[in-house]
Formats: structure tokens, sequence, C-alpha cells
């Protein structure tokens, strides 16, 4: 515990929606829920608009939507929400070099390493800054907690809530925790806060009053003996700088049980490909190959597969993906499957490119080329050659499909976004951040001046993109 409140904990206001009302402005002020759309789908992030009617985080869609009809139902845009904490952490570690991040839009700052704070009244005056540099450089609010230690500091944060600061003064920490509810310690989740409660246990004080021993013969001694020094506002942690990830994973849940084997192994390929990408964005390399199967009647599978050294070639992780569902029975149906990575590294073992290089005989008994995307090309020994597809039918182009809360831009009508799309039609809102709520406009799903598109920004050059210049209001 430190004598001055010099660790902040920063926590973004319901940072996926609020990401999503400043770039939508007829959302603003609105119910927003963001997260996945389908029938097997949950919340991500709720506006504070929407938790007045009891939506959360962690909350199937479908009560979402009985609990908020009138709800807007938005797709996450992560290259958005990456983009935007970028801008947050490069200005909190301006203010420290020990900054931890916790997610996208969570992070603790020692604020007495960066030389910022030493007191309480340079802390606060830091805090406001900074809460004040978020909005002029995102749009966005965030919630400033300060305090002598990490969980303390957390806990301000979190009473501050929304677009507030907090400083616990040093000594004054029991006499604030007293009154609060159990569940405002970190890990005290609702299993143990109901064992609490029967044990006539629902605040902080009555915690601290119990003793440790207490606490020990109740929920065991690390867990007692942590609780215990939790409610006396004890935490030694120190911030750091950088965490080791521990694992690169990708899952998806199915709307409707996945039965074809063929179409099970597709979906493991893909996964072990976003996979791939999403470790090499790290700068990392693996051991080990994870597969989770969840099946239909919601037991879950995990099957793994350690390599004689680390990898991030694509190859490699599809097939050994490949091998481990082999060993999974999924008769019975699939609602989910995830591939990750673990054993994590910074560097490759060589290697094993072999294992992804090694391809099928051809028809001549060679081996075929490897192919640029990593799979075997149909090259001959010389490589000089090309496969030419025998003339045949054309196949059908797939009808594309556009979910609410994407980005599209129109050939006439400028940028915008989808508000729906269904029977052959797609509704799309243009409007940007910066401007005025803007007009509702309905085209085929096919229509060819609709092209998806990226996000525009929240905040600077965003209105230097707007709708081309000349066209009249009532177009």
């Amino acid at each position: 515990m430190r004598a001055a409140p010099t660790i902040l904990h920063l926590d973004m206001d319901a940072f996926y929606a609020s990401v999503e009302q400043a770039s939508k402005p007829s959302l603003r002020g609105k119910a927003v829920i963001v997260g996945g759309l389908g029938p097997r789908g949950v919340v991500a992030t709720a506006s504070y608009e929407a938790r007045r009617f009891g939506v959360h985080s962690a909350m199937p869609m479908g009560q979402a939507r009985r609990l908020c009809p009138n709800g807007a139902y938005l797709i996450p845009r992560f290259s958005l929400y990456r983009q935007v904490s970028d801008v947050v952490m490069a200005m909190l570690r301006e203010l420290s070099p020990l900054v931890e991040p916790l997610s996208l839009d969570e992070a603790f700052v020692d604020l007495e390493a960066g030389g910022v704070a030493f007191d309480s009244q340079t802390a606060r005056e830091t805090g406001e800054r900074l809460r004040a540099d978020i909005r002029a450089a995102t749009g966005l609010s965030g919630s400033v907690g300060l305090a002598g230690s990490k969980m303390l500091a957390k806990v301000a944060s979190e009473e501050a809530k929304p677009a507030g600061l907090l400083l616990i003064e040093p000594g004054t920490e029991r006499e604030l925790l007293a009154p609060m509810s159990v569940r405002t310690l970190p890990g005290v989740g609702p299993a143990t806060g109901e064992h609490l409660r029967r044990a006539g246990i629902t605040t902080v004080g009555e915690l601290a009053e119990a003793g440790e021993d207490e606490l020990v013969r109740m929920v065991g001694r690390s867990a007692g003996a942590g609780l215990y020094r939790m409610a006396l506002g004890l935490d030694d942690r120190p911030v750091v700088a950088e965490r080791d990830a521990k694992s690169v994973s990708v899952e998806d849940t199915f709307d409707v049980d996945l039965h074809d084997r063929v179409r099970i192994r597709g979906e493991v390929q893909r996964l072990a490909d976003r996979c791939v990408q999403r470790l090499r964005g790290s700068g990392h390399s693996g051991r080990t190959i994870v597969l989770k199967v969840r099946r239909y009647d919601f037991s879950t599978l995990t099957r793994s597969e350690t390599l004689r050294g680390p990898t991030d070639d694509p190859g490699v992780v599809r097939e050994a993906a490949a091998r481990l569902l082999e060993g999974v029975d999924t008769t019975g149906g699939v609602r989910l499957l995830g591939v990750s990575v673990t054993g994590l590294a910074d560097y490759t073992q060589e290697d094993l490119f072999a294992q992804s290089l090694a391809a099928e005989p051809d028809e001549d008994g060679g081996a075929a080329e490897p192919a640029p995307d990593g799979g075997t090309g149909a090259a001959g020994a010389t490589g000089a050659q090309e496969a030419v597809e025998p003339p045949g039918e054309p196949e059908p182009a797939p009808e594309r499909r556009w979910p609410a809360g994407s980005d599209v831009r129109h050939a006439v009508y400028g940028p915008g976004w989808v508000q729906g799309s269904g029977v052959g039609r797609v509704t799309v809102r243009f409007e940007q951040p910066g401007s005025e709520p803007g007009r509702v406009r309905t085209f085929r799903v096919d229509d060819p001046d609709l092209e998806p598109s990226d996000p525009l920004p929240l905040v600077g050059d965003a209105q230097e993109q707007a709708d081309p210049p000349g066209i009249p209001d009532s177009a």
C-alpha cells in the first residue's frame, strides 16, 4: 500500500456501445446493444440507456431483445475498437512507463513511476487532465479511479462511473469499503457471494468483522486469506508494464448445430487460419495447438497436440487441428468450435515448416509444389506451368451479407452503416461521426453501387470523407 493515491485505473464507459454511438449520430442517447446477433449470441456491451432496461454484458441476446425490444442491435467492429484503444493506451504511456492493460478499454497506470504525481493533488490533476485529453482525442468518456493500490483504484473507477473520477485517500479505505457489497471485491462472483450471504455476510465491513480464521473455514485457506486482506483494503501488487500472453484463440458459436462432417472440418480450418493471423499479429509463435468442441448437449471437449517447437505457419496449425478433430465424435451436432495456440514464444522453430511443405504425391509420383497461400499448387517439378481449370458452368456469386452495424459506402450517397437487411433488401443510414443524424435508404442486396467499407475515424478527418458534393437534398 502506498502513502499517496498514485495508482490510476482507467475504464472507458460502455466502450463498444459508446464507440458505436459516437460513430452513428442517430444512435446518440439511444439504447445500443453490441454482440452476436444470432439466436445464440450474447451481449458484449450495452449502452447506459440499454442498461436501464436490465440489459448487461454476457446476457443472451434473446433475453436482451425481450427486455429492450426497441434497442439498436449491432455486430462488434473490433478493428475500430482497437484503433480507438491504441489512441487511449498511447496517451497512458505518455504518463508513465508502467502501464498494465487489462483489455482494450481498461488499464492500470503507475503515475509515480512516470514522475507526474506524488500526492493527492497532483494525482487528481493528472486524472482530470487525462479524462479531458481522451474526450478531445476520441470523443469518448472514461472513468478514473485513484488510490494507493490496484484493487482500490479499480473499485474507485467503478464507483465513479459513468464519466467521473474518484480518489481514495490513503487511510480512508476501510471506511469507504465497509458499506459496499461483497460483490464489489475482485474475484467475488455470484457463487461466492451467495455462499457468504447464507452465512449472513453481505457487506465488506461484515467480511472484515468475520475475521480471517472464519473466512478460511468458510471458503478455504487461500480464498479466505485473500478475502480478508481485500476487506481491509490491503493490496501490494505492483503495476506490471508487460503482461505476457499465455495463448491466442478464436472460436465461433453457430446459430444452428453443425452435423455435416465436411462443414465442421471446413470451419476448423477457417478458425485455424484466423488464429494464426492473430498469432502473427501479436508477434508470437506457439507449440501447442488446442481444439475446443462444444456439442449439442453443451458438453465441451478439448484436445491438444504439442509440436516439436513453436510455429506460426498456417499449414502446420491447420493440419494439427484437423488431426485433433478426427478424435472427436460430432455425430450429435456441434454448437461451438474453437482453435487456440498456447506455449507462446517470440521466435519460430524453422524445421517445423517441413510439415506444411510436405505434399501429397502428384500423378507423376513427384511432390506438388506449395502454393503461395500455404496449400498445394498444381505446378510441375519446374513450377513453370500453371494448372488450367476445364471450362464449365460458372458458379453463381454468393449473396452478399450485410450485418447490422457494418460500415458501407455508396457510389452516390457516400458513407453509411447498415440498419438491417432481409428479403433481398438492405437498409442503410447515411451519416458519419460529427454529422447530423442521416437519412435512411433501401437497396437491393446486390446493388453494385453499395460496397463494404472501413470505419471512419471518430474525431479528426471524418468530415473530409463526407458525401460527395453536389448531391441535392432530395436525392
